[in-house]
C-alpha cells in the first residue's frame, strides 16, 4: 500500500438504516497523462494515474469503476449505495504503475 491521501465522503451526514446515501471518494494524485513535458528537464513526465477504482460495503463489491489519463488532478468519484445496517465501507484503487491503495470509513446508520 502507498502513502497516497483519500478522503470518503457521505452525504447526509446522518443517515438511517435502509436509506439511499450519496459516497464521494477524492484521493490526491497527480493522474499523469504522459504528454506533459517537465519545465526545467524538458523531458517528458511518465504517465501515471489511477485505471480502476472498486467500492465494497461489508465486503461486497458494490461498483467498480474503470478510469482513463484524462480525469482531473485529485479525482473524485461518486457513487450511490444503500445502507443495509452498520459496516466497513472500502474504497480501492490501483494505478497505472501498479500501486494498489485502499481507504475505509465505518457506517453508523442512526436509527
Amino acid at each position: 500500500m502507498g502513502k497516497s491521501q483519500a478522503l470518503i465522503k457521505i452525504k447526509p451526514k446522518k443517515y438511517k438504516d435502509g436509506e439511499v446515501v450519496k459516497v464521494s471518494f477524492m484521493v490526491m494524485h497527480p493522474m499523469e497523462t504522459g504528454l506533459r513535458k517537465d519545465k526545467k528537464t524538458k523531458q517528458v513526465i511518465p504517465a501515471l494515474y489511477i485505471n480502476d477504482v472498486k467500492f465494497e460495503y461489508n465486503g461486497k463489491v458494490i461498483t467498480t469503476m474503470k478510469v482513463w489519463e484524462t480525469l482531473s488532478v485529485n479525482p473524485v468519484f461518486t457513487t450511490y449505495m444503500k445502507i443495509n445496517g452498520s459496516g466497513e465501507l472500502k474504497v480501492t484503487y490501483t494505478d497505472s504503475s501498479g500501486e494498489v491503495n485502499e481507504k475505509s470509513t465505518k457506517i453508523k446508520p442512526k436509527g
